[in-house]
């Protein structure tokens, strides 16, 4: 019987609990040899290095430290990166895929409450829940609240920009609902698009005619305010901005200008700055949502990204296909 594979933990200790909890850590276990419980912090201490050389497979999290040239002379056996967490951009170097080591992301697993997120925002989204509550709360003589002719998801044109992981699970989810799907990425044709259930069209296309715009494309230098003064202004009055994606998608001062006159509101799970400013005109807006970047898995959804972690331990183990493969021909274009 061939010797087992020795497989080492990479990342700040505070995700170890829930990422694998100890029926978790068991089944894991009986994959791979694991000579240690307690998650490497840090590749540059004696009681690493010296754990290095026997590793075959690492099995990394968030705060992993970065993947180099050092370390992989530090550890001559190593064959697999398999990544508990979403985007490898921040601790694989690109050493790492230029000596043919399987690089595996669970980003898949955590972009499904991403997703979940990004529907629920869409539904509150439409139905003016932002607004119509700080009525209720602060000004019910201004108006009927019943008065909403302009809400509600029914019918209403939907514009998903980037077909990312996360994009595509909310497309998914939205066919459920009776709704028009517009999506806008480079990358895909028309026909790509239909098979996901919407209409191909350029971003600016999309801005113009979506009542609710969904970012979930890349942070990328080409992709950094994405949603600049020119294109917010050309959102519909009254259409609902969700971004679940990337901060830097979006000009923030320009977005600013447009939430504060009430002429477009505003779900934000993601900020440039993050976080914004105490005093940032959007925390205090009636039209605006802020949250503290909350959407990717936390607490019990940490188990979901685990179990996708151990079951591509085990694919590894059995000689069969990754499922979330990291290509380095991806890494120019993936979060």
């Amino acid at each position: 019987m061939p010797e087992r594979r020795v497989a080492l933990l990479a990342m700040q200790p505070w995700a170890l609990p829930d990422l694998f909890p100890p029926d978790l850590l068991n089944r894991l276990r009986a994959l791979v040899r694991l000579p240690s419980d307690t998650a490497l912090t840090s590749f540059q201490t004696v009681e690493a290095t010296a754990a290095l050389r026997d590793v075959d497979v690492l099995v990394t999290g968030w705060g992993c430290p970065r993947i180099d040239d050092a370390v992989l002379a530090a550890a001559p056996r190593l064959g697999a990166v398999i990544h508990a967490a979403g985007s490898v951009k921040g601790h694989v170097d690109p050493v790492v895929f230029a000596r043919g080591i399987a690089v595996s992301s669970a980003a898949q697993a955590n972009a499904v409450p991403v997703a979940e997120y990004t529907v629920a925002a869409l539904v509150f989204g439409a139905k003016r829940v932002l607004s119509r509550a700080h009525w209720f709360a602060h000004d019910r003589t201004a108006g009927d609240w019943r008065s909403g002719a302009d809400t509600g998801l029914y019918r209403r044109t939907v514009g998903v920009i980037g077909a990312s992981r996360t994009g595509r699970l909310v497309l998914d989810r939205l066919r459920s609902y009776d709704v028009r799907l517009l999506l806008a990425d480079p990358y895909l044709t028309a026909q790509q698009a239909r098979a996901l259930g919407a209409e191909l069209v350029d971003t600016d296309e999309l801005c113009r005619r979506a009542d609710l715009v969904s970012l979930h494309a890349p942070a990328l230098p080409q992709t950094r305010h994405l949603l600049d003064a020119r294109r917010l202004a050309l959102l519909r009055d009254g259409a609902v901005l969700i971004n679940t994606g990337r901060g830097s998608l979006v000009d923030t001062a320009a977005l600013t200008a447009h939430c504060v006159t009430g002429r477009i509101e505003a779900v934000l799970d993601v900020t440039d700055p993050e976080p914004l400013p105490i005093d940032h005109p959007l925390l205090r807006l009636p039209n605006v949502l802020v949250t503290p970047h909350l959407a990717g898995s936390q607490g019990h959804e940490l188990r979901r990204v685990g179990e996708f972690a151990v079951a591509e331990v085990g694919r590894l183990v059995r000689g069969e296909p990754l499922l979330g493969t990291i290509h380095s021909a991806d890494l120019h274009r993936i979060a």
